[in-house]
């Protein structure tokens, strides 16, 4: 895991932002992880001093700092940010030559960890990024009828590719997104579905 942060001089960002990407490693999604990585070297070049970066694993138990990848706050000094930037690319490289495939995707969990840390950081904007087919697996046990609090927040589906179940019938494809819509609009957050990574640059627009 990486850790880097910085605040600055006054102590108040008043208009930093905060980005929270869970990417989903189960069954064959491991396989899309090179889309990732371009998503992630995008959000990287759009980001600015203050703003704050995580990029963390949906797997068995997501609801914790464990799964956690790689995260920056970005320095005020433009050299230092380039650095931290460079490392963080470092570190989610070495990440996916050598991630395992889950056989469980939790993904409220994941949501979760995000906004316990997006909160704490108290950022201006507050975006958090699934890259996943959205389909929630738990592994026995693991409760997670658990009510969202998304106000402020901007959720941002990505790269939601179709399941060999879908094809059959294409209906469960349509009832996960819609399921996860309501999800977050019951939180209070605001939804948007892309999966045309040429269209990136509406990722980061509040």
């Amino acid at each position: 895991m990486l850790g880097l942060s910085s605040c600055s001089s006054d102590g108040a960002q008043k208009h930093n932002k905060g980005v929270y990407m869970l990417v989903d490693t189960s069954g064959t999604y491991t396989h899309e992880l090179k889309k990732a990585q371009q998503i992630i070297n995008y959000i990287l070049s759009q980001l600015e001093s203050g703003d704050s970066f995580v990029v963390a694993s949906i797997d068995t138990g997501s609801f914790s700092e464990k799964d956690i990848i790689a995260k920056a706050t970005f320095s005020d000094r433009p050299s230092k940010a380039n650095q931290q930037k460079r490392a963080f690319v470092k570190v989610v490289d070495n990440y996916v030559k050598h991630v395992k495939s889950s056989p469980y995707t939790d993904i409220t969990g994941g949501i979760l960890q995000a906004t316990e840390f997006l909160n704490e950081k108290d950022t201006a904007s507050k975006t958090i990024l699934i890259f996943s087919d959205l389909k929630e697996e738990l592994k026995k046990g693991y409760m997670r009828d658990i009510p969202l609090q998304l106000q402020g927040y901007k959720v941002v589906a990505l790269n939601v590719t179709k399941l060999r179940s879908d094809n059959v019938d294409p209906r469960k494809y349509m009832a996960r997104l819609k399921e996860w819509k309501e999800k977050v609009e019951k939180g209070g957050g605001e939804w948007e579905v892309i999966n045309d990574l040429e269209r990136l640059d509406k990722l980061l627009k509040q």
